[in-house]
């Protein structure tokens, strides 16, 4: 049975495994208030890299592990970015969770963007952070090299959580890393029509300026913040600066 693994001690806490044409998720759900966040993670990662910065949001929050991720069972095949966001969708209609604002980091804001344009009556804010796959690097090589790179320079709390659930996350990561790279999030930017934030950390390998700002020409009004001083992991620790950003955000809506 899974277990909580973010919401603070004392809070009432619900736990679901859900399960869909032959594939099942696991949503932790927790706290009140005027909007509910959605966490979708990046790739080899579960709903425990949000520790830190769901304390830091005022809100109701719904972290998931993906299929083959975290907690969450290993699918019989590898799921697509627009799979894993009908499953997410199933999750919140069946669950009657609302308009959301979808937080998707890495791998999950490629979700994010699939979920807010096949989906678009779920979702009333979008918040990009770390977008991947950028268009002129898509191959394993380079993207290995990017993550590469921007481990080398994150803090210790980065790698510990991203090691423990890279190894939780099993043989079968290459081929999900296949998935994320012969998706086309551009085609989805271009259909979604609510209010979108991307934030990129400063020192990113993985989501360039270059691409950040290709994002924001496709989604008209789109806003880009740069976080000093972080990398990718800009969610998974020291995240008050994208907290911050992101509760502005949601107030906004």
């Amino acid at each position: 049975m899974p277990k909580s693994l973010l919401a603070p001690k004392g809070v009432p806490v619900t736990l679901v495994e859900f399960e869909r044409s032959g594939a099942s998720l696991i949503a932790e759900t927790f706290g009140e208030g005027a909007h509910t966040f959605i966490l979708l993670h990046g790739i080899g990662m579960g709903r425990s890299v949000y520790l830190d910065v769901v304390q830091k949001l005022k809100g109701r929050m719904i972290a998931f592990d993906l299929p083959g991720f975290g907690e969450a069972p290993e699918p019989s095949r590898t799921f697509t970015m627009e799979r894993h966001a009908d499953l997410v969708a199933a999750y919140l209609r069946e669950f009657d969770a609302g308009r959301v604002v979808v937080i998707g980091h890495s791998m999950g804001s490629q979700i994010a963007a699939e979920l807010a344009a096949r989906h678009p009556s779920l979702v009333e804010g979008v918040i990009l952070a770390g977008p991947t796959v950028n268009k002129a690097a898509r191959n394993i090589r380079a993207q290995a090299t990017y993550l590469l790179r921007d481990l080398m320079g994150e803090r210790p709390e980065v790698l510990w959580r991203g090691a423990r659930e890279y190894l939780r996350g099993g043989p079968h990561l290459v081929r999900k890393m296949k998935a994320t790279i012969v998706h086309e999030p551009e085609k989805a930017f271009a259909r979604i029509d609510v209010p979108v934030l991307v934030l990129r950390g400063e020192d990113d390998p993985l989501a360039p300026m270059s691409w950040c700002q290709e994002i924001i020409d496709e989604i008209p009004g789109a806003d880009l913040q740069v976080i000093p001083d972080h990398g990718h992991g800009t969610l998974i620790s020291d995240s008050e600066p994208a907290a911050r950003l992101i509760q502005r955000f949601a107030d906004a809506l």
